[in-house]
């Protein structure tokens, strides 16, 4: 599994990327979590408004820090 986490490092960015790395140990699934922080490449995945939150390709979510019921969800959904 692929997790990417969109966004130039700002606290908001930081907190999704500690919120997915803890849901991730919590859910005990094996998965690659990779910060994107280069514009170009945020641009290119179709994220508009930061953070970002990218699955196996999908965009899960944008503008917002979801909840981590939300992150389990979606993880849970592209096993």
């Amino acid at each position: 599994m692929k997790i990417e986490v969109f966004g130039p490092g700002c606290p908001k960015c930081l907190k999704l990327e500690q919120s997915v790395r803890d849901t991730v140990s919590t859910v005990g699934v094996q998965a690659e979590v990779e910060k994107v922080k280069d514009v170009m490449k945020i641009a290119e995945a179709g994220i508009m408004m930061m953070p970002g939150l990218r699955i196996n390709g999908k965009v899960k979510c944008t503008g917002r820090i979801p909840a981590p019921e939300e992150i389990k969800r979606w993880i849970e959904e592209e096993r």
